[in-house]
């Protein structure tokens, strides 16, 4: 039986916890685990109206009520775990990055003087 943190047996066996995925890779995961055999059980106590919501959705979608409630969960879970991943900038941030990237500052006093240590200290190493 795999470790509990590996994510399935047949994926390279790099810790979870070591990688840094997008939502779409932990999505992608998610969805490999739920072919796993395994599973987990979850309850819920919801107000008649919203279990009556639920089963007529699921009824369109022609998918069982448990089907149409996981896969709804998992959606909404991975677009959360996305948006708190996800570092959106406004327009003018992206000129800034940018302009930064292509026209960098000189480097500070305090930065010249760690690099002559450093340079003292390791050589050219």
């Amino acid at each position: 039986m795999a470790s509990p943190r590996h994510a399935n047996p047949s994926t390279p066996s790099i810790p979870l916890v070591r990688r840094k995925l997008t939502c779409t890779a932990i999505c992608r995961i998610c969805i490999r685990m739920t072919r796993v055999p395994s599973t987990a059980r979850l309850e819920a106590r919801l107000p008649a109206k919203v279990h009556k919501l639920l089963k007529r959705a699921a009824e369109i979608q022609g998918r069982s009520l448990t089907d149409f409630v996981v896969a709804a969960a998992h959606e909404a879970a991975c677009r959360t775990i996305e948006e708190a991943e996800v570092v959106r900038l406004s327009l003018e941030d992206q000129r800034r990055i940018a302009s930064a990237i292509l026209k960098p500052s000189a480097p500070a006093p305090a930065l010249r003087r760690a690099f002559r240590r450093r340079k003292t200290l390791l050589g050219n190493a």
